[in-house]
């Protein structure tokens, strides 16, 4: 990942409720179309110039051939709040995000997210590195807004199970219930990615053992419990874990999970 700034100057009178709103609807297009990350977007403002700080996947991610119509629309609004099209400079190498994924096209990818991550939720299956979203087919939203919004509430929910009391059950059962709103979201998204790239498109199952069940957490985790694939009843599990995360992968249903730890 890499750290650039977006410069904007002002080329005639405006008000700053003109200049935040213009700016505002542009970073929120880049974000969308993948080629800003996170949700924290600092702004500067010194005499009639504004700057932006953001986190792109390359060096190359705010290219205008990556841009989305959403995109090329605000930069085209930007003059009716009195802005310049911004300079873009790159300050160097993020030092806590992860490499972005560096195959032209991957045999297999997985649809991937924990509370932790600000990247792309789409990743590599050989280096589970996260794949830009501006290298997908948009939908008709010309967006990616829905598959980031899925992002947005797994983090959260996986936040509040991993630190949260009160909803802690409640989050736990939305991230391990294969038929739950949140896990059918994200599953019929890697479903949609698939068919828009034709590249096999896994979604990643996440596992808790009922700690309640002393016994039982200990056999799972020594393999001496078969837990079928969720939705076919299927076996899945794999004889060495991928990427030390995923122990189990179905095939036929395009799912991954764990062994709870």
């Amino acid at each position: 990942m890499f750290t650039a700034e977006l410069t904007f100057e002002c080329y005639q009178d405006t008000t700053i409720d003109a200049v935040d709103n213009a700016i505002t609807q542009l970073i929120d297009a880049l974000r969308y179309n993948g080629q800003i990350l996170g949700r924290e977007f600092p702004t500067s403002m010194d005499d009639g110039i504004f700057i932006t700080r953001v986190v792109c996947p390359e060096e190359e991610s705010l290219h205008p051939k990556h841009h989305s119509k959403n995109v090329e629309k605000c930069l085209q609004a930007l003059s009716e709040a009195g802005l310049l099209t911004p300079k873009v400079r790159l300050t160097g190498m993020d030092l806590h995000s992860d490499n972005t994924d560096p195959c032209q096209q991957p045999e297999w990818q997985v649809l991937y997210t924990h509370y932790l991550s600000t990247c792309s939720p789409l990743r590599c299956g050989e280096h589970l590195a996260p794949i830009p979203l501006y290298k997908l087919p948009t939908s008709e939203q010309d967006d990616h807004q829905d598959l980031l919004r899925w992002q947005v509430d797994w983090s959260s929910t996986d936040e509040l199970q991993m630190h949260g009391t009160t909803l802690k059950q409640a989050c736990s059962d939305a991230l391990t219930d294969i038929q739950s709103p949140l896990n059918n979201t994200g599953w019929q998204l890697a479903k949609d990615i698939e068919q828009q790239t034709n590249i096999p498109t896994y979604y990643y199952l996440y596992h808790l053992a009922d700690t309640t069940k002393q016994g039982e957490l200990a056999q799972e985790l020594t393999k001496k419990i078969a837990r079928p694939c969720p939705n076919c009843g299927g076996e899945w599990q794999l004889e060495e874990a991928l990427h030390g995360i995923f122990d189990f992968k179905c095939e036929p249903c395009r799912l991954l999970s764990n062994l709870p730890w």
